[in-house]
């Protein structure tokens, strides 16, 4: 007998239950693995309950390929408040006046800066263990980070030309905030039965200004009188902080004046146990890793930088323009943020190659071309040329960093987890340059000649 056929109905249904299965499968790995009953977080909800927050239905979870994060266990609609932290929990200057640390911070002068302060507080209050009040709250911080201050200099090496001068600039900056600390750390000393020397150590130092720096959200306190004037615009924000970063995320936050509450909103929908995210903001992964330690993933804001000093390199010592171009061009404030981008060169790149490639006769046509008026075919040609042969250099000095994370990954196992953000910043920084130089060609043959 002849087997029966089946129908368009069955068809569809098969189809259907394909696309189920995708879209079950996809919604997978945004689905993590509930932690909440881990002992950390246990007494981190009760201490963050008797504080007067009680919207647990954010729970904490493990996700493939992200780590830590929080997932919802309900639907999430536009408009919907993810979380609503009392100020209360909130970790502040104002916490830290109040605080055993308060009369010593009032009469020291000059006044320490509202940094200072916060990263005193974390380190005192982690240094008193389970006497600390805020234990449940220093117990879920990391014991460690991977911002560039963490960085073995081997590592920093490696990364591009103008993220090494960021990061040299930022570890001057922590230094200078630990020697300039040191003298009020000393005063300390009647709260510590071990010598303060080993408690405010530059490690100590270094692990709360990460732990501010990645994890406070922004929210503006009144100018005290026993701080300097540098902005107090730092909250710590426990659970809260546990949310991760995504470059798509679309959300509101702020601090309610009439409810009391840190408030985050979603603009988007969100499906009941997903990982729900906030925005950072619009960073490039360079920025990212200089200010939190970590790399997005399909991050549409990533871009390759031109240093000064490479895109000079490249420019005939012959030109006598060059340097009155230079000049010129740092007056107009047009060499900072030169990049390429998966479109190619930016625009404000190829307007500052195109006011070095100007011939001398062409020389007071400069302001044109940064208003975006075409000078000439030829040097929108020679532009063009220029700005490929800057991308091959880039691609070579790639490959040749490429070539010593190997070598540093056999010999230096220590490191890995470091190299690894190397090798994750230097494929994209490849993928992008690869795609311009193919843009590049593209708007060469498309130039009249």
């Amino acid at each position: 007998m002849m087997a029966k056929r089946k129908g368009r109905a069955y068809r569809r249904r098969k189809r259907k239950g394909w696309v189920n299965r995708e879209s079950m499968e996809a919604r997978a790995a945004n689905t993590g693995a509930n932690i909440s009953h881990e002992t950390e977080y246990v007494q981190l909800r009760k201490w963050l309950k008797k504080k007067g927050f009680s919207d647990f239905y954010l729970v904490p979870a493990s996700f493939p390929d992200i780590g830590r994060g929080l997932m919802t266990t309900k639907a999430l609609q536009p408009g919907d408040l993810v979380i609503a932290l009392p100020e209360k929990c909130l970790l502040t200057t104002s916490t830290v006046l109040g605080s055993y640390l308060g009369e010593y911070i009032e009469r020291w002068k000059p006044c320490l800066s509202p940094l200072q302060a916060l990263c005193t507080f974390l380190i005192a209050e982690r240094h008193f263990g389970s006497q600390s009040p805020w234990k449940p709250y220093i117990d879920i911080l990391p014991k460690a980070y991977t911002c560039p201050v963490y960085l073995a200099e081997e590592v920093i090496d490696l990364f591009p030309g103008p993220l090494v001068k960021q990061i040299q600039e930022q570890k001057s900056v922590v230094q200078e905030l630990y020697l300039s600390s040191k003298c009020f750390f000393s005063s300390l000393q009647p709260l510590f039965s071990e010598h303060v020397e080993d408690v405010f150590t530059y490690s100590a130092l270094r692990w709360a200004w990460c732990s501010i720096n990645t994890r406070t959200v922004y929210m503006e306190h009144a100018q005290s009188e026993f701080f300097s004037r540098e902005p107090d615009v730092y909250a710590l924000a426990p659970y809260l902080d546990l949310l991760n970063h995504s470059p798509a995320a679309q959300v509101t936050a702020a601090f309610n004046q009439k409810s009391k509450h840190y408030e985050i909103s979603t603009v988007t929908k969100c499906r009941r146990y997903e990982q729900v995210f906030i925005c950072y903001g619009p960073h490039d992964n360079q920025r990212l890793l200089l200010e939190y330690g970590f790399l997005a993933s399909s991050n549409p804001h990533n871009v390759v930088y031109v240093d000064k000093d490479v895109l000079c390199n490249h420019l005939s010592q012959k030109d006598k323009l060059v340097n009155r171009n230079l000049l010129f061009l740092q007056d107009e404030g047009s060499l900072e943020n030169l990049t390429f981008g998966l479109d190619g060169p930016s625009w404000r790149l190829l307007t500052v190659l195109k006011v070095f490639c100007l011939r001398t006769e062409e020389y007071l046509l400069r302001k044109n071309v940064l208003l975006g008026l075409s000078v000439s075919a030829d040097n929108e040609r020679s532009s063009l040329e220029l700005a490929e042969r800057l991308c091959f250099h880039l691609i070579n000095e790639n490959q040749k960093v490429m070539q010593q994370f190997s070598k540093l990954m056999h010999d230096r196992a220590e490191v890995s987890e470091q190299l690894e953000l190397v090798a994750t910043l230097r494929r994209e920084e490849l993928r992008i340059l690869q795609a311009s130089v193919k843009v590049l060609q593209n708007m060469r043959i498309a130039t009249p000649r």
